[in-house]
C-alpha cells in the first residue's frame, strides 16, 4: 500500500466533519436560545436546553468515535527483509531491504571468502495478531 493510499484510509471525510461541526454549532445555538428564553417562556426554554445538550453530546461522541476509528485503522507495514548468500562458501546474511535491491543482484563481498554475494530472497515478515499457538494433544 502506498503512502497516499495509507493516508487516505486514515482521513475522515470532510462531509462527515462538516455535519459534526454544524450539529455542534446548532446545539450551542440551542443552548444560547434556551438561556434567553428562560425568563420569558421557561417551558419552551427547557425543550431548547434539552435539545442543545443532546446535540452537544451526540456531536462530541461522534467526533471522538471518528478519531478512535482513525487510530484503529492505522496499518503497520511489516519490515521487508533481504537475504544475501555467498554461492562459493554458503555464508548467509540477512539485512533490511534497501531501495534498488532485487533477486540475483550482486552485492558486497563475502566476509569469509571475499567473493561477491548474491541476493537470494526478498520477503516481508508477516506476524499474525490474535492467533494463539496450537499444541498437539
Amino acid at each position: 500500500m502506498s503512502r497516499s493510499n495509507a493516508s487516505a484510509a486514515t482521513r475522515v471525510s470532510s462531509f462527515v466533519l462538516l455535519i459534526i461541526f454544524v450539529t455542534l454549532a446548532l446545539a450551542l445555538a440551542a443552548l444560547v436560545l434556551a438561556i434567553y428564553l428562560y425568563d420569558t417562556a421557561p417551558g419552551v426554554a427547557v425543550y431548547w436546553l434539552l435539545l442543545g445538550f443532546i446535540g452537544l453530546a451526540l456531536s462530541t461522541y461522534v467526533l471522538f468515535q471518528t478519531r478512535q476509528r482513525i487510530l484503529r485503522l492505522r496499518i503497520e507495514m511489516p519490515p521487508i527483509t533481504t537475504t544475501i548468500e555467498c554461492k562459493k562458501c554458503g555464508f548467509k546474511s540477512v539485512r533490511e531491504f534497501q531501495r534498488g535491491d532485487y533477486v540475483f543482484k550482486e552485492v558486497e563481498p563475502c566476509q569469509k571468502c571475499n567473493e561477491k554475494m548474491i541476493i537470494t530472497a526478498i520477503y516481508r515478515e508477516v506476524r499474525e495478531k490474535g492467533k494463539a499457538p496450537t499444541f498437539p494433544y
